[in-house]
C-alpha cells in the first residue's frame, strides 16, 4: 500500500468528526489544526507511513534531521469524538493525493465518521487585517448548517490538494464534507495566523470544542512584533503577486 495508517493506540469512536489541516496556502489549515491538537491535548493514534513522502528531511532547531510526517490525533469530547490529521507535508502529485484521500476515507469508515472538515487558505497579494472565511462542501445541507448566520462567503475556483479532493471523494462513501478556507498572504512560507484564527472561531462556534482562543491572540501579537522588525516585509511577496491588481482565486488550498 502506498499509504499506511499505522495504529499507535486502538480507539472506539462513534459520532466522529474528522478535521484535516495539512500545509498549504499560508499554512492556514496546518496552524488551525496544530492549535486544536495542542489546546485540547489530543492524543496521537495513527502514524502515516509512505514511500510517497517528499525525498527530503527537515533540519530542526537542534541541527538534527527529521523525516516528513503526517499523523492522526484523537480527542474524545462530551458529545462527539474528533480525529485530526496534521503534518508537515502532503501528497505532492495527483496519484498520491487520490491514494492518500481514499485511505483517509477508509479510516473514516472504520471510525464511524459522520462528517469531514478540511481547512485551507485563499491567497491574496497582501495579508488582510480581517480575513474573510469561505465555505464550500459536497452537499447543500452541510453548507447551510455551517452558514446559518449567512456571514460566510461562497467560493469559486478549484481547490488544490487534500483539502479539496477529500471533500469531493467523500461523496463516494456518503459522508457529508465541508471545506473552510480563510484569506491569507499568498506565499507558501507565510504563517497565516490571522486566517487560522477566523477558521477556529467558526469551528468553535459550530462544534463547541472548548478552545482557548485568547492564546492565539497572543501569538498573533508576537508575530506582528516580529514582522515589524523586518526591514523589508515586501521581500517575502513574489513579484508576480505584487503586480496583480485583481485577486485570482485559481489557486486555493
Amino acid at each position: 500500500m502506498p499509504w499506511t495508517f499505522k495504529t499507535l493506540k486502538k480507539i472506539k469512536s462513534n459520532k466522529t468528526i474528522l478535521i484535516e489541516g495539512l500545509p498549504g496556502m499560508g499554512n492556514v489549515g496546518k496552524i488551525a489544526v496544530d492549535f486544536i491538537i495542542d489546546d485540547l491535548k489530543a492524543e496521537k493514534v495513527y502514524d502515516v507511513v509512505s514511500s510517497k513522502f517528499p525525498h527530503c528531511v527537515f533540519v530542526n532547531e537542534d541541527n538534527l534531521v527529521e523525516l516528513p510526517t503526517i499523523a492522526v490525533y484523537y480527542k474524545k469530547l462530551k458529545d462527539k469524538n474528533i480525529l485530526l490529521i496534521a503534518g508537515d507535508t502532503q501528497p505532492l502529485d495527483e496519484t498520491s493525493c487520490y491514494e492518500f484521500c481514499n485511505e483517509v476515507l477508509n479510516l473514516c469508515k472504520k471510525n464511524n465518521c459522520k462528517e469531514i472538515i478540511t481547512l485551507g487558505g485563499v491567497g491574496l497579494p497582501r495579508e488582510p487585517a480581517k480575513p474573510k472565511v469561505y465555505l464550500t462542501g459536497n452537499n447543500k445541507e452541510i453548507i447551510k448548517r455551517y452558514n446559518q448566520a449567512k456571514r460566510l462567503n461562497g467560493l469559486v475556483g478549484p481547490i488544490v490538494g487534500v483539502s479539496g479532493l477529500l471533500v469531493g471523494l467523500a461523496n463516494n462513501v456518503k459522508i457529508p464534507a465541508i471545506n473552510i478556507m480563510a484569506e491569507t498572504l499568498g506565499h507558501p512560507n507565510y504563517m497565516g495566523i490571522r486566517g487560522a484564527k477566523e477558521i477556529l472561531y467558526v469551528l468553535e462556534n459550530k462544534l463547541n470544542l472548548g478552545l482557548n482562543l485568547k492564546r492565539l491572540n497572543r501569538e498573533i501579537k508576537d508575530l506582528q512584533d516580529g514582522l515589524s522588525q523586518l526591514e523589508d516585509i515586501e521581500g517575502i511577496i513574489p513579484e508576480n503577486i505584487k503586480e496583480e491588481k485583481e485577486f485570482d482565486k485559481s489557486y486555493l488550498g
